[in-house]
């Protein structure tokens, strides 16, 4: 399931973002192909992901294809390595007029290549792919110590408070869902 052309169709990122991208970076949809090009390698700065089979990430990746028009997964690409990821899922809505609304998640940049305004070029991607999809808004959750950045990409913290119910045992925040 899911083609060598990716999770989405690349139309739905602003060539604008695309072409903002320093010489030798790519920005794309997931694609089936990319387990062993350090998707996950990319993913481990952000948080604990555990053991994950290619026929695992392959399992998700199917899933994901076939909840058509509900997971956007983008990936930053430099010299044939995943160096940078994001997500948006598409939330439909009965209010806002059946409206949709984007949930950004998942933004990932790897250590030697934070600081080039990738995870902003990631942003500016997803909130395109969210526009291009018709969505009204996208909304994100995040850490204090990662608000400033994503004050600089546009997001606003004026919609209340993020809360939690784990259904897990405690754990350390790196270790934390």
């Amino acid at each position: 399931m899911g083609d060598a052309q990716g999770i989405f169709s690349a139309s739905l990122i602003s060539p604008d973002v695309s072409r903002s991208l320093p010489d030798g970076f790519n920005i794309r949809p997931l694609e089936r192909g990319d387990y062993n090009k350090g998707f996950f390698d990319c993913l481990r700065v952000l948080t604990w992901i555990g053991y994950v089979s290619e026929a695992d990430f392959n399992e998700r990746y199917d899933e994901m294809v076939e909840s058509k028009g509900t997971y956007y997964f983008a990936v930053i690409e430099h010299e044939s390595r995943i160096i940078g990821t994001g997500a948006l899922i598409v939330e439909k809505k009965f209010i806002h007029n059946r409206g949709k609304c984007g949930h950004v998640e998942e933004i990932s940049i790897s250590k030697e290549h934070q600081g080039k305004g990738l995870g902003r070029m990631m942003i500016q991607a997803l909130d395109s792919v969210a526009i291009n999809l018709g969505c009204y808004k996208n909304i994100l959750n995040c850490g204090l110590r990662n608000e400033p950045f994503y004050v600089k990409c546009g997001y606003r913290n004026d919609s209340g408070i993020e809360m939690s119910h784990y259904f897990q045992e405690e754990r350390d925040a790196y270790h934390r869902g």
